[in-house]
């Protein structure tokens, strides 16, 4: 069974950093492409970042280039999201997604969800 396991939410001052990991259990890792969604409260889910299997390729949606950063770490099974400039805006819950092509697409068709880790920040 897969398991994604977020972690490292949680509160920060606006111009802040936060760190988010996931985890993942169950499946071959280093053949998905993984990436990162939120979904603000009242609002739809969206594309915030996603990389490729082996980490050579990385997307970012508009409002979080140049402050995020997304990394893996094969060996551990483990995404990150290094966010930085935190705004107000970036309040959500953050969840990281696994897709089996290993593309790591915004449009790929991500299987796997894990529970969502909450970020808020402060203005």
């Amino acid at each position: 069974q897969v398991h994604l396991v977020e972690s490292g939410g949680g509160l920060v001052q606006a111009g802040g950093s936060l760190g988010l990991s996931c985890t993942a259990s169950g499946l071959t890792f280093s053949s998905y492409g993984m990436g990162w969604f939120r979904q603000a409260p009242g609002k739809e889910r969206e594309f915030v970042s996603s990389i490729f299997w082996s980490g050579g390729a990385t997307y970012y949606a508009d409002s979080v280039k140049g402050r995020f950063t997304i990394a893996r770490d094969n060996a551990k099974n483990t995404v990150y999201l290094q966010m930085n400039s935190l705004k107000a805006e970036d309040t959500a819950v953050y969840y990281c997604a696994a897709e089996g092509t290993g593309w790591g697409t915004p449009g790929s068709r991500y299987a796997y969800w894990g529970q969502g880790t909450q970020v808020t920040v402060s203005s």
